[in-house]
């Protein structure tokens, strides 16, 4: 029996505006990264969010991203590792309360948007927003792309580490996602990414955009929330790999 952690990225309504449909998600997925207010969210929705994940036994965890709601936290932004830290240690630390305060735990944390994409490659940006979660809680899942530069100073900081995969995402030969405005970034097909998540899971490799295989690891297959199938793609795919043989649970109970 194998087992993963099927995550998604949630929360990420704000004010007037509804993304996603949060609740329906929740049904499939074990741990959900919610949104701190900066790329999506607010603190009504981050609440609401909470609760709706803890009633329905989802593991939590914290997304933050740059302060970019306007860009969907999905531009690159140049800041210092000072400014980095701190905008960790306010998002997490914001999302902590709320989990706390109804009585759960927070699990991890998993950089969103830009920042993850940043941190990958950039050493000295992963470390300091490892160091961050470390001073937070030393006991937090540090997630992150998959063999990258997150999980390796993630590692030296001493959190523990969850190598995170995307069945839907292309990648490049190096490791690292396609831009999303490369066409092909997104795939859509549920056929083509059970394909791929089991190729993942049982070989530890992907094909590349290029068609070369890569080696890759994975402790934790995300899904992403903010579209319109994102309740059906999630169901379908949870479905389908177990019947490969898949067993699903939060994070905590896989790495």
């Amino acid at each position: 029996m194998l087992n993963i952690d099927l995550n998604c990225d949630l929360g990420e309504s704000f004010g007037n505006y509804v993304i996603g449909n949060d609740e329906k998600v929740l049904d499939y997925v074990t741990s959900a990264n919610i949104a701190c207010g900066f790329h999506a969210g607010d603190p009504v929705v981050m609440e609401r969010t909470v609760k709706m994940a803890i009633k329905k036994g989802v593991a939590i965890g914290a997304h933050p991203g740059y302060p970019d709601l306007m860009g969907f936290g999905r531009r690159n932004m140049n800041i210092s590792n000072e400014e980095a830290r701190a905008y960790m240690i306010y998002q997490i630390g914001a999302l902590k309360t709320f989990v706390e305060g109804y009585g759960g735990k927070l699990q991890h944390v998993k950089p969103h948007g830009a920042l993850y994409n940043a941190a990958a490659k950039d050493y000295e940006l992963a470390k300091t927003l490892a160091r961050a979660v470390y001073d937070i809680d030393k006991n937090l899942i540090f997630m992150g792309l998959s063999n990258s530069e997150m999980i390796r100073a993630a590692e030296n900081v001493g959190l523990r580490v969850a190598n995170e995969v995307f069945a839907d995402r292309a990648y490049n030969n190096d490791g690292s996602l396609v831009s999303r405005k490369r066409e092909g970034a997104v795939i859509h097909d549920t056929e083509i990414c059970v394909s791929r998540a089991i190729n993942i899971i049982k070989n530890a490799a992907v094909k590349a955009i290029d068609g070369t295989d890569i080696q890759i690891k994975a402790n934790s297959i995300c899904v992403h929330g903010d579209n319109s199938m994102a309740v059906e793609f999630t169901k379908n795919l949870r479905e389908k790999l177990c019947e490969k043989g898949v067993r699903f649970k939060a994070l905590r109970n896989v790495v």
